[in-house]
C-alpha cells in the first residue's frame, strides 16, 4: 500500500500489515479480536463503485458483506469527541472538515458493533476492521456510499 499526495493532503491508497500496539503519540487504539483472514480493501477498490448508478464492480462485489480492513482517517460525527462509536472513514486527513467532501464512493460510515467506543485518531491513519456493505447514507458532511459494522481499530503502519 502507498501514501500519496491528493489535493495537497496525504492520502492512503492501500497499506501494509497492521500491528496491535499503542501509537508513539500515546493514543491507545483498541483492538478486539482482529481476524487474521480479513480482506484488505483499498480506496481504489472502493472508487470502483459508480455512486451515480449504484453499479458495483465485480472485484468490489466479491468483498461486500465480508470481513475486511480498510485504511484511512477518522472524522467523528460528534465534534471534538475523544471516543466515538460512529464516524466517517476517509482516504486523507482533513477530508470533509475543511474542504469539500470526497465523492460518496470515497467515504465509509462506520458504526462500531455493540456500541463499542474507540479513541478518535484525527491525524494518524488507522485500519478499521469489520463488515463492509454498499449502503447510501447522508450526514452533515454529505452522501456516503459505504457502511461498515466496525469490530476494531488498529494503528496503520507503513
Amino acid at each position: 500500500m502507498a501514501l500519496v499526495i491528493m489535493g495537497g493532503w496525504l492520502a492512503l491508497t492501500s497499506g501494509p500489515r497492521s500491528v496491535l500496539a499503542d501509537r508513539s503519540d500515546g493514543v491507545k487504539i483498541r483492538a478486539a479480536s482482529v481476524p487474521s483472514d480479513s480482506i484488505q480493501v483499498d480506496w481504489q477498490l472502493l472508487a470502483s463503485l459508480d455512486y451515480r448508478t449504484g453499479a458495483v464492480s465485480r472485484e468490489l462485489e466479491s468483498v461486500v458483506g465480508r470481513e475486511v480492513k480498510v485504511p484511512g482517517y477518522m472524522v467523528p460525527l460528534e465534534d471534538w469527541a475523544g471516543e466515538v462509536s460512529e464516524f466517517l472513514l476517509v482516504p486523507y486527513v482533513g477530508a470533509c472538515v475543511h474542504t469539500p467532501p470526497p465523492p460518496p464512493n470515497q467515504l465509509v460510515y462506520v458504526r462500531m458493533e455493540n456500541g463499542q467506543s474507540v479513541p478518535v485518531s484525527f491525524w494518524n491513519p488507522v485500519w478499521i476492521h469489520g463488515t463492509l456493505t454498499v449502503e447510501k447514507t447522508t450526514n452533515q458532511y454529505g452522501s456516503v456510499s459505504f457502511k461498515m459494522a466496525g469490530t476494531s481499530t488498529t494503528p496503520y503502519e507503513w
